[in-house]
């Protein structure tokens, strides 16, 4: 069993602090995973605020990016105020972890900050308390898809439809490969996300 996380030192917009236990038993139950982890009592938010959930496999590299860049664009704009904005993964590879050293070197670059965010997973929670979870790839869509009760499901799309330039329908995981996969995460994020930004920013 393992056993992480972070305490909350308070939340945009809603100045909470506190502590959540997820456990993860969807694998073996004797490896069940336990974390802390990052999270906002969603029941709490101010009137008007919209909840956007970036989701991928492991919540280490592109899920954290689109986080950053999205909250980065938001904050240009005059409007974190008006947003609740989180990540997760699909899998619990990377619980209570911070985002691959990778993807904060290259965000860095580009004046973004990732080091405080920390990993977590998916919950049956997140479907009901965020407006809107957009994946990274169709893989993860589906994941969220079979999991999703039946009345959430239009929440659920794929972040790269809001994507203005862009014609790659997915966000490709960076991973494995070298540091122009890492670039292009960024480059397909950014454009993504000022599209959602636009797209919200009627109903904020």
């Amino acid at each position: 069993m393992r056993f992480s996380g972070d305490r909350f030192s308070g939340l945009p917009g809603l100045g909470v602090r506190g502590w959540r236990v997820n456990i993860d038993t969807s694998g073996d139950a004797d490896q069940a995973d336990v974390s802390l982890y990052y999270i906002c009592p969603l029941f709490m938010k101010k009137p008007g605020t919209t909840a956007v959930l970036f989701v991928c496999m492991g919540n280490i590299c592109r899920s954290p990016t689109a986080e950053g860049v999205f909250r980065a664009q938001a904050e240009a704009a005059g409007l974190a105020d008006k947003l609740y904005i989180d990540s997760s993964g699909t899998h619990s590879y990377h619980i209570g972890e911070a985002p691959d050293p990778r993807s904060q070197e290259f965000a860095a670059r580009r004046g973004i900050d990732l080091s405080q965010q920390r990993a977590r997973k998916l919950t049956s929670a997140d479907f009901t308390e965020f407006d809107l979870l957009l994946a990274m790839d169709r893989d993860n869509l589906a994941r969220m898809q079979a999991i999703c009760p039946p009345a959430h499901q239009h929440k659920l799309k794929l972040m790269m439809e809001y994507a203005r330039h862009s014609v790659s329908e997915i966000v490709p995981d960076p991973y494995y490969g070298g540091s122009d996969g890492f670039e292009l995460v960024l480059d397909y994020v950014a454009d993504a996300a000022e599209g959602l930004l636009a797209a919200l920013k009627s109903d904020l």
